[in-house]
Order: C-alpha cells, then sequence, then structure tokens
C-alpha cells in the first residue's frame, strides 16, 4: 500500500535480526565443536588439553551462552509462528535486537576463548586452526548487519520502556 513502505521495511527487520541470529549461532556452535575436537587431539605435557581444568572452563562458558542463544532463539521463533505481522511488530521488536545483540556478543566471546584454545593454530588461514581464523575475521559481521550492537541494546530497553515507562522502586 501507498504510504507504508517504511512500515513493511520495518517488519522485515525483525526477520533479518531472527536469520543474523541463527546463522550466527549456527557457527557458534561449530567453533565449539572444532574446540572440542581439537582439545580431544592435542597433547600438552603427556596429557589431552581437554584433561585441563581450565579448558574445560572454557568450554563450558561458550556451551553455556550458546545454549541461551539457542533458547532464546526458540522461544522467538515460537512467538513469530503464532503472533500476526502486526503483533510481532509491536512486541518482538525489541527482544528481537536484544536478543541479536547478546548473540554478537556471545560470538565474540566464543571466538575469543576458541584462539585461547587453539593457540597460535587460530591465526593460520589453513590446517586445523582454518574454521577458527575464518571465525575471527567474518564474527563482527553479525554484530554489524541488521543494526549494530548499541543500536539493538537501545533499541531493546527503548521498547522495554514503553510497557514501563514511570517504573520505580
Amino acid at each position: 500500500k501507498e504510504g507504508k513502505g517504511f512500515m513493511y521495511v520495518m517488519f522485515n527487520f525483525n526477520h533479518e535480526r531472527w536469520y543474523i541470529v541463527a546463522g550466527t549461532n549456527a557457527a557458534n556452535r561449530l567453533i565449539l565443536a572444532e574446540c572440542f575436537k581439537w582439545a580431544n587431539q592435542r597433547m600438552v605435557f603427556g596429557k589431552k588439553l581437554i584433561e585441563q581444568p581450565v579448558i574445560r572452563g572454557k568450554l563450558a562458558i561458550m556451551a553455556a551462552q550458546i545454549e541461551a542463544v539457542q533458547a532464546w532463539t526458540e522461544q522467538i521463533t515460537h512467538q513469530m509462528n503464532v503472533l500476526s505481522h502486526e503483533e510481532q511488530s509491536v512486541v518482538l521488536a525489541g527482544p528481537i535486537a536484544l536478543l541479536k545483540f547478546f548473540c554478537t556478543r556471545v560470538a565474540n566471546l566464543v571466538s575469543d576463548e576458541a584462539c585461547q584454545i587453539f593457540g597460535g593454530r587460530a591465526i593460520t588461514k589453513t590446517g586445523m586452526g582454518r574454521v577458527i581464523e575464518a571465525f575471527q575475521k567474518s564474527n563482527k559481521f553479525a554484530a554489524i548487519l541488521g543494526g549494530s550492537e548499541e543500536i539493538m541494546a537501545d533499541l531493546g530497553i527503548r521498547q522495554a520502556m514503553k510497557h514501563m515507562p514511570n517504573a520505580r522502586l
């Protein structure tokens, strides 16, 4: 309809951001799997790398954050399936923005922890560290496309403020 173009562009942002989250978290899962494989085969001081508590701690942090993104994504996906387009634009814009913000922050954490686990191999373009190296270079795209992290965080909070404009203790 004429005069409704901006509204339709805004509607599509929710789906674009959801798609970015789904793709980014799939990449997060791939990196976690690569870290598990590497930690199980890399020998350090006569032991597998995964036998070191600090490495298991890094894997646990990554797994917990990735699973949190996954659970939130599934909740949003369900709402996208049951709400009308108009309802989605009202109630999901903020949560999807915050989900994208959270997911891209998790991707940064995953990238950093994977680099620590892989060591020098994480900066090689070929060999066992190639997936980690590629992720380091590309994960920032998700933080920028569909709205930067700062914009997503602000949008999420502004949307929440609409539902509790005079909140106070």
